[in-house]
């Protein structure tokens, strides 16, 4: 990782974030009436982010903790993430259009007697679940199974929809694989493979009865439920990538983004369409119908980590909000 990919990841995440804050619940027409040429979009000053990149590094903390502590395991995670949520919930800074979901689980979070399984909302799929998730692929040294197990923990605590926790998962062996330098033509047919291979596996160190509360039969059922609605997004998204067309919003493609695996799949798109035009995607992605901020943050993300910290333009990574936050776990995560 010698690009500085965690750098270039996080620093990407809070620009697409920040460049999608005001177009969010946008349609096209209304954002280019606004700000003009798509492809001309500027970071608005002062460059504030929402609460994606606020809970982005609530994740990165808690995560960081955790590992101080020893090996990552389900419960040394729980604890530390789960006490990061909270605090962002209870932050007077908590004032970004938050999602209802985030609101409704963190203020169950708060009872610390209680297992989080009974905050975590069943039925909920947003894309809260993996707009925060790009930490797990950055940080070095876990197994897969600690990152997949990971991604779909932190991703519960508040969204507990078995597409959430899928979309989460692929989220981060996303940033994985692109931080670590895989050609991204081949990604999605990867994404596809890694959704297969994982079709029927319940993590249940991780997870433990969250299944129960679903009206699902087995833990099985409930897993493969999320999976096969990503591996049907996965599939909108090649069937997009063979007839590119960069002028088209790509919500129309792949889907708005408020849901997990919209949200990963529209970012993915943004990505794709402009492998080596970081800021292109950004703008690209900004300029959405759907969830923009969520869809630019992913879609950052994904370029950022795939091209490293110099991606970005030095006169607008040196003015995101909380710039030295992200670049302190970048420098940690890229050494």
């Amino acid at each position: 990782m010698n690009k500085r990919a965690a750098t270039g990841a996080l620093t990407g995440l809070a620009l697409g974030d920040a460049l999608g804050f005001p177009t969010e619940f946008n349609d096209v027409p209304s954002i280019l009436a606004k700000f003009g040429p798509w492809r001309e979009m500027e970071l608005p000053d002062p460059a504030y982010v929402t609460d994606d990149t606020q809970m982005t590094l609530a994740l990165g903390r808690g995560l960081r903790t955790a590992m101080e502590r020893g090996f990552l395991g389900p419960r040394r995670m729980e604890r530390p993430v789960r006490e990061e949520f909270v605090d962002w919930y209870q932050s007077p800074e908590n004032n970004r259009a938050p999602g209802h979901t985030c609101l409704v689980a963190c203020e169950k979070l708060k009872r610390p007697d209680r297992p989080w399984q009974e905050a975590s909302q069943i039925g909920s799929k947003g894309c809260g679940a993996n707009m925060r998730v790009a930490p797990l692929g950055l940080v070095p040294q876990l197994s897969d199974e600690q990152r997949a197990g990971a991604a779909q923990l932190q991703a519960a605590l508040t969204h507990g929809h078995p597409t959430a926790l899928a979309a989460s998962d692929l989220t981060a062996h996303a940033v994985r694989l692109l931080a670590q330098g895989t050609e991204p033509t081949g990604l999605v047919g990867l994404l596809r493979s890694y959704a297969y291979e994982n079709r029927t596996r319940y993590h249940d160190q991780w997870l433990g009865d969250l299944w129960t509360r679903g009206e699902d039969p087995t833990p099985t059922h409930f897993i493969s439920r999320g999976w096969d609605e990503c591996l049907e997004i996965l599939d909108r998204l090649r069937k997009a990538l063979r007839s590119p067309s960069p002028e088209t919003d790509p919500c129309l493609a792949t889907g708005a983004g408020w849901t997990a695996e919209e949200a990963l799949a529209t970012g993915l798109l943004c990505f794709l369409l402009f492998l080596d035009e970081p800021v292109t995607t950004l703008r690209r992605a900004a300029c959405t119908s759907g969830d923009s901020d969520s869809i630019a943050c992913l879609a950052g993300a994904f370029a950022g980590a795939y091209l490293g910290a110099d991606a970005w333009p030095t006169e607008w990574a040196d003015r995101i909000e909380y710039r030295e936050e992200l670049l302190a776990l970048g420098a940690l995560w890229d050494a």
